[in-house]
């Protein structure tokens, strides 16, 4: 007879609050059985996405298709059967339904007919996209108002004699109700939840592109999502956090690439106080260094008197902000800049300006609220300015929700399911140690520092208003965004002043961190990934930041295949660098395979012309065999769930907890 088991006083707590969840031996085991064939299902797949920079129909197309996957899965099923015509039509219907669907409505003579070929064909790749996943999973991918129609869809099967009838029943009662599109609806949305079982975004979300606003609508839809800050999103997560030097740095550059729908269609942020302020001090000034950037219909629907506002604007808010980041760096003297006080370095009768003991001629040095003497300082009505501009993004609603969710599904890096993930780097020294920083009173590397740093940037945004350490939150936010050697940002030196006043471009140089030459060894990569607890041939780094120029011959892949970069140029303004638009990644339960993607033409031409975005996609690492959902992050947790309920087995058996104890 097997001795009778014995339980710690913490361990009987922690089983009699567990047993109120699982109150009998027959609900505890039930939960076991359950937990043990999850655990033996593949993994689900995941989808890869890195520098959107506010691209959002690009990324919406490309949130749709998977990557792809969509469409590899219609080959799967229907690659026999169906034309490539056929193919794309359905592929275009998934993208997007409601849109193709209305199409469909006008172009169809017997819409009945269509209907019932449809919802047949998605009922079947709908049931081929769950295969890998429990029945509950699939059911609560189904949107609420179908949930019975799809699941009883999906388990009726028309091939078996004494269902078929049952199963052509439900296809033609949602027809006769009006219900077809609906349902072809929420079966569309269902196949692309069951396609991408979690969606990983490696940064840089804003900035750039036109609508950062709508991306983060959709990535807040998303069922299962994480995020790693990017330089950018740091940016507009510490202007909505009330930092006024990240606020004039968001309208700098928003103003100079002409991307003001973000700011004042997206968010409801006014710039009015500043266009004011602007036209008054400004009107009499030299603005040739701040020309905006206006390209395609921009330029054609703006007037001459448009372009001297904005230019007014950019040259207004970019003073506001070299001052203010004076005043940071003064503030913050552990941050080893002093070097970027420049404003100081001036001299206005030569027109010049010292930079590292050289003297640049400058192009303009009409600054009105300069004051030499004091050339930091903030003139009342700046000082004024900036604080209504700030006050805005603090409350703007839907801007402080979207920050909220960043802070609550990001962080600087991630480790997930063996790989790591974070948007620039881990900062190296030149003899490939990792960089230590003294930010903080105590020097920190690697993972702790940029556990420190998480930390750090949180209090910006949660910490009281007026305290210290919130302060401390927002000029550290800025050191992320601008800071030497910042491990979203690996760089020496942003040079925003000498590109706008010196026309030499060799002061322009912002030398990359040693991080950008030492990820290109295999040994390097793997002391990164011990560095953040992972080993073993298929773990891997997954970084955005830098864009592959692929059109030079660069592969993504670096370190003999330990770190895969996945910026290839999403935003326009990249693509002539890159000469692609983007890598995604896709990993699921056989592979990691890299997809290169072409630039998207329109959302419209996808709907009316079946146009998808042209990829190339190659497998770079097969698993040796299949990964089962208990070799992943959930796996484990499950794992560790199943053993719990063991216990409380035992704990039953034993008499040590009574069933039904409440």
């Amino acid at each position: 007879m097997e001795p009778k088991r014995t339980f710690t006083r913490e361990q009987l707590h922690y089983l009699h609050l567990l047993s109120k969840e699982y109150p009998t031996v027959q609900a505890a085991g039930t939960e076991i059985i359950k937990l043990q064939a999850i655990l033996n299902l593949p993994k689900g797949t995941e989808h890869f996405l890195s520098d959107i920079h506010g691209e959002y129909e690009a990324f919406l197309h490309i949130l749709n298709s998977c990557s792809g996957e969509v469409k590899d899965k219609l080959n799967e099923l229907f690659g026999d059967t169906l034309s490539q015509s056929e193919l794309d039509d359905m592929a275009t219907l998934i993208y997007y339904p409601s849109a193709k669907l209305a199409l469909v409505a006008d172009s169809t003579e017997n819409l009945d007919d269509w209907y019932r070929i449809t919802l047949n064909r998605l009922v079947q790749l709908c049931r081929w996209v769950s295969v890998k996943y429990t029945r509950n999973k699939v059911r609560a991918a189904m949107p609420d108002d179908f949930r019975e129609i799809i699941d009883e869809l999906l388990h009726t099967r028309p091939d078996e004699e004494n269902k078929k009838n049952h199963y052509k029943i439900i296809i033609e009662s949602i027809i006769n109700i009006g219900q077809a599109g609906e349902v072809i609806e929420a079966i569309c949305s269902c196949i692309k939840q069951l396609t991408v079982d979690h969606l990983h975004i490696v940064g840089d979300i804003f900035d750039r592109g036109p609508r950062a606003d709508i991306v983060m609508d959709h990535l807040m839809k998303s069922h299962s999502v994480d995020i790693q800050w990017g330089n950018h999103d740091i940016l507009w997560m510490g202007a909505a956090s009330g930092s006024r030097t990240l606020v004039a740095t968001v309208l700098s550059n928003s103003i100079h690439y002409n991307n003001l729908d973000v700011i004042e269609t997206g968010y409801g942020i006014s710039l009015r106080p500043l266009s004011i302020f602007a036209n008054e001090v400004y009107k009499d000034t030299d603005l040739s260094c701040f020309t905006v950037k206006l390209t395609g219909a921009d330029a054609e629907h703006y007037t001459e008197k448009d372009k001297l506002l904005s230019a007014r604007m950019y040259k207004a808010i970019t003073i506001i902000l070299f001052k203010l980041e004076g005043q940071k760096i003064l503030r913050r003297p552990e941050y080893g800049m002093n070097d970027r006080l420049l404003l100081d370095k001036i001299d206005y009768q030569s027109k010049t300006v010292t930079i590292d003991d050289k003297v640049y001629q400058m192009e303009d040095c009409d600054f009105p609220t300069v004051d030499p003497k004091d050339p930091y300082a903030l003139t009342a009505e700046e000082l004024q300015v900036i604080d209504q501009l700030t006050d805005s993004f603090r409350h703007s609603e839907k801007l402080q929700k979207h920050v909220r969710f960043l802070f609550s599904k990001g962080g600087l890096y991630k480790v997930f399911n063996g790989n790591l993930l974070y948007h620039g780097c881990i900062p190296m020294n030149e003899d490939k140690t990792l960089l230590s920083f003294q930010l903080g009173g105590i020097e920190r590397s690697g993972r702790d520092f940029l556990d420190f740093a998480e930390k750090t940037a949180r209090k910006a945004y949660y910490d009281k208003r007026g305290t210290p350490e919130r302060q401390y939150g927002l000029d550290f936010m800025w050191w992320l965004w601008a800071g030497r050697n910042s491990p979203i940002f690996g760089r020496d030196r942003m040079t925003t002043f000498e590109r706008r006043f010196i026309k030499d471009e060799s002061s322009w140089a912002e030398p990359k961190n040693a991080y950008y030459t030492h990820y290109n060894d295999m040994a390097v990569c793997e002391m990164l990934l011990q560095e953040f607890g992972l080993t073993g041939e298929h773990s891997h780094i997954v970084n955005g930041h830098v864009p592959v120029k692929a059109k030079k011959g660069e592969s993504p892949i670096k370190g003999g295949g330990k770190l895969i970069v996945i910026d290839g140029g999403f935003c326009k303004a990249y693509q002539p660098t890159s000469g692609i638009a983007g890598y995604t990644l896709i990993f699921n339960s056989r592979s990691l395979r890299i997809v290169s993607h072409q630039p998207f033409e329109s959302r419209m031409k996808a709907i009316h012309e079946n146009h998808d975005i042209a990829n190339e996609s190659f497998i770079f690492e097969r698993m040796h065999n299949r990964v089962k959902v208990a070799q992943t992050d959930q796996g484990r947790e499950l794992q560790a769930r199943v053993e719990d309920l063991m216990m409380l087995l035992d704990a039953y058996r034993s008499g040590a907890v009574a069933e039904g104890h409440k």
